[in-house]
Formats: C-alpha cells, structure tokens, sequence
C-alpha cells in the first residue's frame, strides 16, 4: 500500500495504475468527489498541503509519494525523520517546488535555460532590465502556476510596471520572451538503485499557456535527444533525486533551454498509459511501492495525446454528447477525470490516438488529421 497526497486527475492515474499492480492506493484530498477519491477504497479527508493530514496518510503508509509540487516541506520534515518514505525524497524535491529555485539550481549545474531575473517583492522597486531584452516578455510566479494560470505576457512597460506593483504578495520572475521552433517534453524516472529511465521526447503545443496536444516521438535529431537525456540525467543524479519527473524545453535558434521542471508525474507523458509498455503512473506506482521497475518501452509507432477542456458556459453540445461523438472515431481512447463540473480551461479528461505510419512526417499528417476530427467535436475554447 502507498499513500498519495493529492486528488486530482494525475492522482486518480496512479491509482490505476495500482489496480493493475495490485497496489493499494490511499489518497489525501479535501473533497469526496475529487477524481481519485472516486477511484480509491480509502481517503485521508484533508487539504493535501495538509502537514497534520499527510500526517494521518502516514499512519496507513510509510511509502508516500505527490501529485502536485504544492508541498509544506518544513511541515513534513518530521515524518521524514520518523521512516517516512516520500518519492521523491524532501531535499530532492525542495530545489523543484518554486521556478526561482529551479533557475538558480539550472545556472550552478549551467544548464541553459532562458535569461531570467526575479522581481523584489517591495514596491519602490526599479526595475532595471538587461540591454538585450525586448517586449514581449514573460512573467511567471514563483509557485502555484499551472494550465495557463500564475503566467503573464508582458507586452509593454506599462504592464510591466503593473506587474511591479502587484499588490497579492506573490513573487514573480521575469523572463526573457524566446522564440523555438518546438516546444519539447521528456518524463524520466529514477529509482532506488539510481537507474534512470527515459520515455520518448515528445513535441507539445500550447493553447492559451494550456497544453493542446503531445505528439510522441518528436522529430528531433540525435544530437538533441543525446543533450535532453543528458540534462536529465545531469539532474536527477545531482539531486539524487528517486521517482517521476518531467522537464519541457523550448528548441529553436538559440538551441536547447530548460522551460521548467515538474517533480512528479505530468500531462505531457499520458500518451505513455497507451503507447508503453509502462506508462509514466506505473513507473512512479513501482519506484513507491519497491516493485521492480520495467522499461518504458514504445509498443506502437507513435501517438498523440489531446485534452479534453472545459468549454464556455452555454456551449450549445452537451458534454455526454461531446464524449459519445469522440467514441465514434475508430481507435481513440478515452480518458476521463469523472470531475463534477465543466469550467472554461479545466481539464476534464485527454484523449489518445496510436499511429500506424513509420516515418516521422507521415506520423504527424496523420496525427494532425486525427486531431481535425477531435477538435471539430471538442474545441480547445
């Protein structure tokens, strides 16, 4: 048995994946009808940033691992202590949970990322950008931001200084604006003996800062594949970090640079639950729970992954209709998150599609065809 703290879609993943493991899955959530408390035989009814609710997780489990990076550290350092397992581990994951931390991580170790700068929390702050930045620029804050939110495109120095001014507290970055020819994602695991396992690197795009679709594998050559596998590897062994972890990169005329890192389990690897032959929640289910951990292999050609977002209030389809249209498309599958409301940009489900042609154009004609059809029947806003 393990315990996972959080409610959510990548939570209600693990748990099936322990169904299929025979691995019992405990959640700590706040609401009954989160996703993965329909799916679990047993919940702790607490906040997940709960310390005194991981706390009780604890008292089921010693073997815990995370659905989000939204994490009381100091709160749960005393667990730690007492034989708590997390996956990954406090000290591991305390670099990842902020994107200030991260950067300063990525510029000790010099792995590229995009220029960055913090902005001060005091508000008589002068902000004095590097001669080379120009608007636009992205702002981003520290912790918390996800599926569009806690990001800001800053177009002129107006914004900019409304940005300065921010009276909520948060701490924000800046950073400068990089144009890519792709945007790329890889998740990798590590386990307990320090082996490191990489699923295919795969092409995302954005929609509205919200990932639209993932087409695995991407289109890269061996170089660049060669220079991601070795900044996650570089990372993972630095931290001694143990479990589930992504990292998006932009790619384009100034190479390869980190976007961000995700501590756990993420969008961009759901592809995996049909295209490998272990997905990246069984990868995570057996670091946990001590199981040998298989090789994510490729058992198809290539696939794409879709989400399924919430749409306007008013949007003259109904949901079920939405859903029984999507079953009509010879191959697709369906994956859905049994969330309690439809909201504009909640992500209610992904879909995928497994790719029968060989070469990498023909793959993504195909997959771009498939995706008319999805998104003619469910589209992204």
């Amino acid at each position: 048995m393990i315990g996972v703290v959080g409610g959510g879609q990548l939570a209600m993943l693990l748990v099936e994946a322990g169904k299929k493991r025979d691995v019992d899955v405990v959640v700590q959530t706040a609401v009954k009808t989160d996703p993965a408390a329909k799916d679990t035989k047993q919940i702790i009814l607490h906040d997940p940033k709960s310390a005194e609710g991981t706390k009780l997780l604890a008292e089921k489990t010693n073997f815990i691992t995370f659905e989000n990076e939204w994490i009381d550290i100091p709160g749960l350092v005393s667990l730690q202590n007492n034989g708590v397992s997390f996956f990954p581990s406090l000290k591991s994951i305390s670099p990842l949970i902020n994107k200030i931390t991260q950067r300063e991580l990525l510029n000790t170790l010099d792995i590229p990322c995009p220029d960055w700068l913090t902005i001060p929390l005091e508000k008589s702050f002068r902000i004095d950008l590097p001669s080379d930045w120009t608007f636009p620029m992205m702002a981003k804050t520290a912790k918390g931001g996800y599926d569009g939110k806690g990001t800001k495109i800053i177009k002129n120095s107006e914004q900019l200084q409304e940005l300065i001014n921010d009276e909520t507290k948060e701490q924000w970055m800046l950073e400068k604006w990089i144009s890519f020819e792709k945007e790329l994602s890889i998740v990798s695991s590590r386990d307990s003996k320090g082996k490191v396992r990489f699923f295919p690197i795969v092409e995302t795009c954005q929609s509205n800062q919200i990932c639209d679709w993932v087409l695995a594998p991407a289109d890269i050559n061996n170089d660049v594949a060669l220079l991601v596998k070795n900044i996650v590897s570089s990372l993972l062994v630095e931290l001694d970090y143990v479990g589930v972890i992504a990292i998006e990169f932009f790619y384009g005329p100034e190479g390869l640079l980190v976007n961000e890192i995700a501590p756990r389990t993420h969008n961009s690897g759901h592809f995996s639950i049909d295209a490998c032959s272990s997905s990246q929640f069984d990868q995570q289910i057996c670091i946990t729970s001590g199981i040998d951990v298989p090789m994510p292999e490729m058992i198809v050609n290539g696939a794409l992954m879709a989400n399924l977002l919430g749409l306007q209030s008013g949007y003259p389809t109904s949901v079920s209709q939405r859903l029984d249209d999507l079953k009509a498309i010879p191959g697709l599958n369906i994956h859905w998150y049994k969330k309690e409301e439809e909201k504009k940009g909640r992500k209610l489900g992904h879909v995928t599609y497994l790719l029968n042609k060989k070469d990498s154009l023909s793959r993504k004609k195909e997959a771009l065809s498939v995706l008319k059809n999805i998104r003619s029947i469910w589209p992204t806003s």
